[in-house]
């Protein structure tokens, strides 16, 4: 069942990105996601808390809730009912010192893996609140129109990346203020970023990525990379691993 009315999806469509201020799973489900979180933080060694990417690939439990009607049902209108789990990625930034997340493009570091990026959505889901103050995600509105944009490089100790867009126009920027549980939706190629934690609170999210099946993935460049077959059929021959 959709998650979303029509005017939400025009919304995303014009906009690029969908605040859901509604809980995406049951308090039980969430507290689920929350322990297994809390795990894989516990296990993460000399990791920084921003740096826990693709953790479904070695904690299967996550899967539950990647494939799940859920989530499923909230990018099936703007996917379509052919749907690829595409990744997923927790981002912690700690009390005080969680690192800035320069503006960027999802897109920019997933081109050539993929042979179209118009058809891939994030789930980010809040485990903390995420609020102007512990650095919530910020979107440029409509960014998602405009095609690959031209970086500069920053410093990556301060920075989650290496990289960032060179010469933005922050003026119009969207702030994603999240209750614990809520979530946002965004397209794979509009400019969002986010300032570092100043707060004495955590902020966690987690990313849930999606990609509609007629998106062919090219096995040469993404070695070691797995996605699932989530909803539907395989439009585009791609290889899945739980197919």
């Amino acid at each position: 069942m959709s998650q979303l009315t029509k005017e939400e999806v025009a919304f995303y469509k014009k906009n690029g990105y969908l605040l859901h201020h509604k809980q995406l799973f049951s308090a039980e489900k969430l507290a689920e996601l929350t322990a297994i979180f809390e795990d894989q933080l516990a296990q993460k060694g000399s990791k920084l808390s921003d740096e826990l990417d693709t953790p479904h690939f070695r904690e299967e439990r996550l899967l539950k809730f990647l494939l799940s009607d859920e989530a499923l049902d909230l990018v099936e209108p703007l996917l379509g009912p052919n749907i690829g789990l595409w990744s997923s990625h927790f981002i912690c930034k700690d009390p005080l010192i969680g690192r800035a997340t320069p503006w960027h493009e999802d897109s920019a570091y997933w081109r050539g893996r993929v042979d179209r990026l118009d058809r891939i959505v994030t789930i980010w889901l809040a485990i903390d609140p995420s609020s102007k103050e512990n650095g919530c995600m910020q979107v440029i509105p409509g960014t998602h129109h405009n095609g690959f944009s031209e970086y500069e490089s920053v410093d990556s100790a301060k920075n989650l990346f290496s990289t960032q867009i060179k010469n933005l126009d922050t003026s119009k920027a969207v702030h994603f203020e999240l209750g614990r549980g809520e979530c946002s939706l965004h397209d794979a190629r509009i400019a969002h970023g986010a300032d570092p934690n100043r707060s004495v609170d955590r902020r966690c999210g987690y990313t849930m990525r999606y990609f509609a099946t007629d998106t062919k993935v090219f096995p040469e460049k993404n070695k070691n990379f797995k996605v699932w077959l989530a909803r539907g059929k395989d439009l585009a021959g791609n290889q899945y691993a739980n197919v």
